[in-house]
């Protein structure tokens, strides 16, 4: 089990505390699903591995999105390097109720530009919207995250039509590059 080291600012234990109510809460609502036990004891794996990234030095904790889904563990998003990749995924796995880690995380180095990264952030919005218009792709259960044009789609869904459907939809937005279907399906 990963503990926070003790000269970690009051401020950081207390976001992770509330990291951990907000991901109780936000996992219980998108997975109709799950047992109330099994939707916490999701919540409380993905809020220790946030908590290891946080306190980690070579990783960057808020570039990465954590997804549980009994005890299954994405690792999502872009990092700069694969060191990075490496260190994310050993730390997942030294977490209590891991039971597997699928890192989905995408190694593009290099610093963006500011316009780059509003262009990212735009486009994240733009998908979302038009998965959220869309009835069949389980716009709640998808993640996004967007570097450089490429959207990367992760999370976990009720079936592989849901699944197609997101990568069908995130495709047809306009200034998407590329699409990398990292949904599993439950």
């Amino acid at each position: 089990m990963y503990h926070l080291p003790r000269k970690q600012p009051v401020f950081a234990r207390l976001a992770i505390v509330g990291l951990a109510a907000f991901a109780g809460i936000a996992g219980a609502a998108t997975d109709t699903r799950k047992t109330a036990g099994e939707a916490i004891d999701d919540a409380v794996v993905t809020t220790r591995v946030k908590a290891a990234l946080i306190g980690d030095k070579t990783t960057k904790a808020r570039k990465i999105d954590v997804e549980t889904e009994q005890g299954i563990v994405q690792l999502n998003g872009f990092v700069d390097t694969a060191a990075e990749k490496t260190q994310a995924a050993k730390l997942a796995r030294g977490v209590d109720g891991v039971k597997e880690v699928r890192n989905n995380l995408d190694v593009r180095p290099g610093k963006g530009s500011a316009g780059r990264a509003v262009d990212d952030s735009t486009l994240t919005a733009k998908v979302k919207t038009a998965l959220a218009d869309s009835p069949n792709a389980k716009a709640r259960q998808v993640n996004v995250e967007t570097k450089g044009g490429v959207v990367q789609l992760s999370g976990f869904v009720d079936s592989a039509e849901a699944k197609a459907e997101a990568a069908r939809v995130a495709g047809n937005v306009q200034g998407v590059q590329t699409v990398e279907n990292r949904i599993d399906v439950k």
